[in-house]
């Protein structure tokens, strides 16, 4: 059946996780009704490849996109966006959301009920509650403030979000779509509206994102914003650059007055060389980062279809 003859569209990425998506099938199934349409982006899956019969057997009318290889969790998103971008109607609505349980099928409603606003585009679950670690929390918390102080910019969801049909066609034409999903909506200025939501715990498994993962994972959200850490990179390697700069001027002044202590011009001179050196490398990589995040490859409406071995949609 096709996806214009549903009133929302859903975009899920899985990856290895047949057991947990059959059960958002079911959970939506129940939900929603049949006005949903699952766009299901099987990541390159190997050990349990999602087949159509996972959307059948719920009666969840949908279909499955099976990529050529693993392209990660946001590259997919960008991929299933893109191609349900290619047939949205004016008067739907478009559902990103993760298959492994986390965001609670109950809670779409919530979500679509604030798109009715004309002045909003995409709304976005902030999570009043989670299921995870104190370590994670911790960390996460770290990673909100230095976004912020990096970027200039507050960032406090994920990838649940629900898009008028405008949203997601200004979305896939954005180059920083495929490397953070949350930071493009940012960077896009849609009017972007708020609903606080809880979340859920996982259905079956343990996640597959490990520390490493999520600490790259917040490194991207940084690259979509590469010229404004530039700026704030840059000026501080200037403010530290010209404070070693001018404690060099002052140890050279003490030296030649007689005042400094054998031995300590030296010390005091090779340390505020090396200062002076690492800011200017900082900066460095931080242009050279910027460089290769721009020049890098696009997932547009048009491109997603080289990702795609094969489309199998449920039948009626």
């Amino acid at each position: 059946m096709s996806l214009t003859h549903h009133d929302i569209v859903i975009v899920t990425p899985v990856f290895e996780d047949l057991e947990a998506c059959g059960r958002l099938f079911k959970e939506l199934t129940r939900e929603l009704g049949h006005s949903v349409y699952v766009v299901v982006v099987d990541d390159g899956s190997v050990r349990q490849p999602l087949t159509i019969a996972s959307l059948q057997d719920t009666g969840i009318a949908g279909a499955v996109l099976k990529l050529r290889r693993n392209v990660g969790h946001q590259r997919a998103i960008a991929i299933g966006l893109s191609y349900a971008a290619e047939s949205l109607l004016p008067d739907q609505k478009v559902v990103i959301m993760d298959s492994d349980g986390e965001d609670l099928p109950s809670t779409i409603p919530a979500l679509l009920s604030q798109l009715d606003n004309p002045l909003i585009d995409v709304v976005v679950a902030q999570r009043k509650s989670r299921v995870e670690t104190f370590r994670f929390k911790a960390f996460y918390q770290i990673y909100k403030r230095f976004f912020s102080l990096m970027t200039g910019r507050p960032i406090s969801f994920g990838n649940f979000m629900a898009l008028k049909p405008a949203a997601v066609q200004r979305l896939v034409a954005m180059q920083e779509l495929p490397i953070h999903v949350a930071a493009a909506v940012l960077a896009s200025k849609l009017r972007t509206g708020i609903c606080p939501l809880h979340r859920g715990p996982r259905y079956a498994g343990h996640s597959k994102m490990n520390f490493v993962g999520l600490a790259l994972h917040g490194f991207k959200a940084l690259m979509v914003f590469a010229e404004d850490v530039l700026v704030r990179v840059g000026i501080f390697s200037a403010v530290i650059a010209l404070a070693a700069v001018g404690g060099s001027a002052l140890a050279i002044a003490l030296k030649l007055s007689g005042v400094s202590t054998p031995g300590w011009f030296s010390i005091a001179l090779g340390v505020l060389l090396l200062i002076f050196l690492q800011t200017g490398a900082l900066a460095l990589m931080t242009l050279m980062l910027t460089g290769m995040m721009r020049s890098g490859s696009v997932v547009t409406a048009v491109a997603h279809r080289e990702f795609i071995a094969d489309v199998i949609e449920t039948t009626p």
